[in-house]
């Protein structure tokens, strides 16, 4: 039987790189020996045999060189730092994180800090680009102790951001063995507070404001009682007027109360979408209907316009008449110096996502274009004086805000001056 030799691949390789690398050595001898031979100064035998010698020595033995840069490859890669591994681990952090050394270089960045702290740059000292005190100071100090160090601090440009900062040594030092490069690290984690902070604001606002709503009616309340136990307890006519004038601030306190309670209902089932199905048409139909009466004491016509043969979204349809009968109400109330109010259904052709849009427009005075982005805060109003005139608690636009946000829908608001505010829903 013949044997088959097949040559080792690897091997072939390694041979065609050692004469590569021999190239020019070999090419100058060739030239060198036969300018010898032409000239009659060596014999074709001598000159032969001194080429072949020299051709073994440049392709058989290796030189050291090649040597050194093949063992390249299999040197310990930890002692590049920060290595691919505390690499990976900073990107696979959702937050900021810097490895900082102990002169308080970066030395790498993931790329969340990448987007929140673009100026940083590897290689600078962190304080050419993070000039907070705060945060410098908590880097210095767990340089200084060796150990972990927490802090907070505040930026306020480009905007107001609140961090929590927290900088950990990434291998803390042993004087018996001396420092080594991971020992020369720390890892700098940054987590954004702002949005805590701005919760936590909010929730003070509300109480501080709604506190105020309640005090305000129930201190006329209560005045108006002490004044009927004493001066005015034999007075029909008195009586008469601040019983009145009860009723409509216990009426104004009952008001606040059922907001305040429909708006923490509707918050509890925020991240529950709703999976019934409502006839926006026959909503819009029964909110008109049920503030026509309100609408003749203000003299003011309401157009329904349904351009849809289906109206049917999927939603809730108590929440949904809420949001309907509170922008009605609002078109009614505050535009009636426009003498109309338009409410229109049309398909929804900006927003694939979206099936209808619902319009509600009123030709009233308008609003100025500074108060517009905050119609939706709770307790927020153009003019306090006249929105309490109108019995208005200023809770309606932050429960319609609640109540489409939980619908996965979105609320456009838009006005002017002079011409009217339009307040668009969009819902699918």
């Amino acid at each position: 039987m013949r044997s088959t030799t097949i040559e080792n691949p690897s091997e072939i390789q390694r041979w065609r790189d050692r004469f590569y690398a021999a190239r020019w050595v070999l090419i100058t001898c060739v030239l060198v020996f036969g300018s010898l031979y032409l000239t009659g100064k060596l014999a074709f035998a001598d000159a032969l045999l001194a080429f072949l010698l020299i051709f073994l020595a440049a392709i058989v033995v290796p030189r050291r060189a090649r040597l050194m840069r093949a063992d390249l490859p299999s040197k310990d890669k930890s002692t590049v730092w920060p290595d691919t591994s505390l690499k990976r681990f900073a990107q696979a952090l959702p937050d900021p994180c810097l490895i900082v050394d102990r002169r308080a270089i970066l030395r790498y960045r993931n790329s969340a800090a990448t987007s929140e702290f673009p100026a940083s740059s590897v290689g600078d000292p962190l304080a050419f680009s993070l000039r907070n005190p705060i945060l410098l100071n908590t880097i210095d100090q767990a340089i200084k102790t060796d150990s972990r160090v927490t802090g907070e601090f505040h930026e306020t440009v480009p905007s107001a951001n609140w961090y929590q900062v927290s900088v950990t040594p990434l291998e803390p030092k042993n004087a018996k063995v001396g420092p080594t490069k991971r020992s020369e690290l720390l890892v700098v984690t940054i987590v954004s507070q702002t949005a805590q902070r701005k919760h936590d604001q909010m929730r003070a606002d509300f109480v501080a404001n709604a506190s105020h709503e309640l005090r305000t009616p129930l201190t006329s309340l209560i005045g108006f009682l002490d004044t009927l136990r004493g001066p005015a307890a034999n007075d029909a006519a008195a009586r008469e007027k601040f019983m009145s004038i009860m009723h409509a601030q216990a009426e104004r306190m009952s008001r606040l109360i059922d907001d305040l309670l429909s708006l923490s209902r509707i918050e509890l089932r925020q991240h529950m979408r709703p999976t019934t199905k409502a006839d926006m048409g026959a909503i819009a139909k029964e909110a008109i209907e049920h503030l026509h009466p309100q609408a003749g004491e203000e003299k003011v016509e309401i157009n329904f316009i349904n351009e849809l043969d289906d109206a049917t979204i999927t939603g809730d349809r108590n929440e949904l008449m809420q949001v309907m009968t509170n922008l009605i109400e609002n078109a009614i109330k505050y535009g009636a110096a426009g003498k109309k109010v338009d409410v229109k259904l049309r398909s929804c052709s900006q927003h694939t996502n979206h099936k209808i849009v619902v319009d509600v427009i009123d030709y009233g005075q308008g609003i100025p274009a500074e108060h517009v982005p905050r119609l939706t805060e709770r307790f927020y109003r153009v003019d306090a004086e006249s929105s309490r005139r109108k019995k208005g608690t200023g809770l309606g636009l932050a429960i319609v805000k609640h109540i489409i946000t939980r619908h996965r829908g979105d609320l456009h608001i838009f006005s002017e001056v002079g011409k009217g505010t339009k307040v668009s829903l969009h819902l699918s």
